[in-house]
């Protein structure tokens, strides 16, 4: 790849810092306890193994009714996997609910805390809209200078831009930025000849060019912002532990317009924060890192996160894909401590916005997740922060798991036509409620917590609460195959050895056509019409049976269009459905990038347009061939 021109860079003087790269074979020594927390384990997954062991206890029983088969045992230890997966996130969104509900309610905040260290926030960009990310920037500056903490906060904007013409725009914007922000802005920028390593090789240079100057470093997304007060106290709480090494926010989904992404936004908004306490009750100091919206103590990350490559050839080995994970298992090995803050708010980011954009953004995780099977082995790292990488793993294994037990079923199911029925199916049916029932029970419980607060109150706002639950259920569940069906291909993409390769992510929304929905949903349309026949010739109860997933994924492709729309999005809002407290109450560094965003749109269409009027060809005025007619033969007589 031909290396980028570094035509503009601003930075502050050198301060250099060592970040030697991490031997995953031998262990640093015995970690210490930093929070003792084995109470709440043993109850998570106690309870979590026993009805595993329940379920499958009922499930041996129908399984033998016949004989137990190689296939039957094939099966069988599929259902105790994604059971016990199930049944884990259950009782850990249970947890969650007990934390919450015994949490005081909302008062009044606690006063600024005095901060002493100086902090850098770090907004790498890979051909990223440059008026989105200086949008956030400049927010995000005027609201620390409204603190009066702006002199111990620099800002560097970390390009890995590989497009000529967005790297220009963004030395304009950010020049443009720099007038508006006055001389004590302390905005930089850098743009990287070779973008190593993506991401992180992107904050490792940073880190071993400039990480002595500071204290600590906040991570922040293309699409990320962070109030003020909220930056402060995670400043403030980084200073009083001196073990901590990593402090992960729970960002809050805000800025959506299509359907689709006011789906996740409420799905985040009602259920996120139980599932990140009860995640946060159980993890304890071995907590995990989401790759943003966090603040980390630079001279630990240096000395503990070093990523080194993985052998082999893509995808499995080279660089680190999806580095966070692995790097918060390091900071721990290196005994930091590193925690999740469920209480503090003010930490946002934004949704893809159609079902194919998430898609592309799930299959370059997906192939950083199976990455893990190199990492999760590794010497001295903490048993948690083995299952926080196990569990990365599951998250995309699952889905093909799931269609290999439908396959095993649908096989046992065939073998047995024409005999009679063995199977207790007054069992089986309790069996898949149960299941059913630790899928849905976390999202009551959390519609629950939803009516307990504040900004949920009176009769008619807690009726839309349960209206969009309703709509964010029923919606997703049609959605629910066809993700399935497309985290299946990307395992399978992945396993093999197709690599996803790294491209920017589709933050806009209206960008979805017919004819991208259909070449991403066509195999999709065609196994759920399959499905389907295939189902009613066999036995109409079965095609009843199974007639959400088929219709799902039938009308996959129209379904993703729909959701992809803008203007049904807005309908949601105006009928009350799927709005979340921050669009009734826009937070003022939200709503503040929202504006620059414009004005940075604005400027940049009235720069484009001087290039072009510049760019284009002057014409040249000649004297009127009548009146030169005219003059030449007096001339010539003359």
């Amino acid at each position: 790849m031909k290396a980028a021109e570094p035509f503009f860079q601003s930075l502050p003087p050198m301060a250099r810092l060592g970040m030697p790269e991490q031997d995953l074979q031998s262990a640093p020594g015995r970690l210490a306890p930093l929070m003792d927390v084995r109470g709440r384990r043993i109850a998570v997954f106690g309870a979590t193994g026993a009805a595993t062991a329940a379920a499958g206890a009922v499930m041996a029983i129908l399984l033998a009714a016949g004989g137990f088969t190689a296939l039957d045992a094939c099966a069988f230890v599929l259902f105790l996997v994604l059971f016990g997966w199930t049944a884990f996130g259950f009782v850990s969104a249970t947890a969650g609910f007990c934390v919450q509900w015994r949490a005081t309610r909302p008062r009044r905040a606690d006063p600024q805390p005095v901060i002493l260290t100086r902090t850098a926030l770090l907004m790498p960009t890979y051909n990223e809209d440059p008026g989105r990310v200086l949008a956030a920037v400049q927010a995000i500056r005027e609201d620390l200078v409204r603190l009066e903490v702006s002199e111990l906060y620099d800002i560097f904007l970390l390009s890995d831009t590989r497009d000529e013409a967005t790297a220009r725009n963004e030395v304009v914007g950010l020049l443009r930025a720099r007038a508006r922000l006055g001389p004590d802005a302390r905005l930089f920028y850098r743009r990287r000849p070779q973008n190593t390593d993506r991401k992180a090789g992107n904050v490792a240079d940073w880190v071993r060019r400039f990480g002595a100057a500071y204290e600590a470093m906040i991570i922040l997304d293309a699409d990320s912002l962070m109030s003020a007060d909220t930056i402060v106290r995670l400043t403030a709480e980084m200073e009083a532990d001196p073990k901590l090494g990593l402090l992960q926010t729970a960002p809050t989904l805000v800025g959506a317009e299509t359907l689709f992404a006011r789906l996740q936004q409420f799905a985040a908004r009602t259920y996120g924060g139980m599932l990140a306490a009860g995640q946060d009750w159980w993890s304890g100091a071995e907590g995990n890192y989401w790759g943003h919206n966090a603040i980390i103590r630079v001279k630990a990350f240096a000395a503990c996160a070093g990523l080194p490559h993985l052998p082999g050839r893509r995808p499995f080995g080279g660089h680190i894909m999806s580095h966070d994970f692995v790097e918060a298992a390091l900071l721990r090995r290196g005994g930091w401590a590193v925690r999740l803050n469920t209480r503090l708010g003010g930490s946002y980011e934004e949704a893809p916005p159609t079902i194919v954009d998430m898609a592309r953004r799930d299959r370059r995780w997906c192939q950083g997740n199976l990455q893990h099977l190199g990492v999760i082995g590794a010497a001295g790292l903490h048993w948690i922060s083995r299952l926080h990488l196990l569990r990365g793993i599951l998250s995309y294994v699952t889905s093909p798991l799931w269609l290999l037990l439908v396959g095993f079923g649908a096989t046992a199911w065939l073998g047995q036509i024409g005999e009679a029925v063995r199977v207790d199916g007054n069992a089986a049916v309790w069996l898949f409620a149960v299941t059913l029932g630790l899928l849905i029970a976390p999202k009551l419980m959390a519609g629950v917590l939803a009516m307990r607060e504040r900004t949920v109150s009176g009769v008619r706002r807690t009726l839309r609460l349960w209206a969009g639950m309703a709509v964010e259920v029923s919606l997703s569940a049609l959605v629910a195959p066809v993700l399935m069906l497309m985290q299946s291909a990307a395992v399978f993409d992945v396993l093999i050895g197709r690599d996803s390769g790294w491209n920017a992510q589709q933050r806009d929304a209206g960008r979805l056509s017919r004819g991208e929905a259909w070449r991403s949903h066509r195999g999709h349309v065609l196994i759920g019409l399959a499905g389907a026949v295939i189902a009613w010739l066999l036995d109409p109860a079965i095609f009843w049976w199974t007639s959400p997933v088929s219709l799902g994924l039938f009308l996959s492709a129209p379904l993703s269009l729909l959701l992809a729309r803008t203007d049904l999005g807005h309908l949601s809002r105006t009928l009350g459905l799927l709005v979340t407290p921050e669009e009734r109450h826009v937070p003022p560094v939200v709503a503040r990038a929202v504006e620059l965003r414009a004005l940075y749109d604005r400027e940049q269409a009235s720069r484009l347009e001087i290039e072009r009027v510049m760019r284009a060809p002057v014409p040249v005025h000649q004297p009127e061939v009548r009146g030169y007619d005219a003059f030449a033969p007096r001339a010539q007589a003359a």
